[in-house]
């Protein structure tokens, strides 16, 4: 059985959300908080592997400088407003 020691503000303001009913126990608060948590952690650690990913793109020379994307897309987006008209 896991026990944590909050302080008065945080023990206080779980009480409170019990009170009001939108949680029905401590523990239910205790659990909504470590979930959380962890969606936080998992999205953190999706970025930090994109960001890896995208240093060793930019270390191995494949990447693209902005102006060359840039105008890339705008004769893209040129060329499609052409042919619709």
């Amino acid at each position: 059985m896991l026990s944590a020691e909050l302080g008065s503000q945080l023990e206080s303001y779980v009480a409170q959300l019990v009170e009001s009913g939108r949680y029905n126990s401590k523990s239910e608060v205790m659990r909504e908080g470590i979930r959380l948590i962890q969606e936080r952690e998992t999205r953190l650690a999706v970025l930090d592997q994109a960001l890896a990913r995208g240093m060793a793109d930019a270390d191995a020379g494949r990447t693209r400088l902005a102006p060359e994307v840039s105008a890339r897309l705008e004769a893209k987006y040129k060329a499609m407003q052409r042919a619709a008209e």
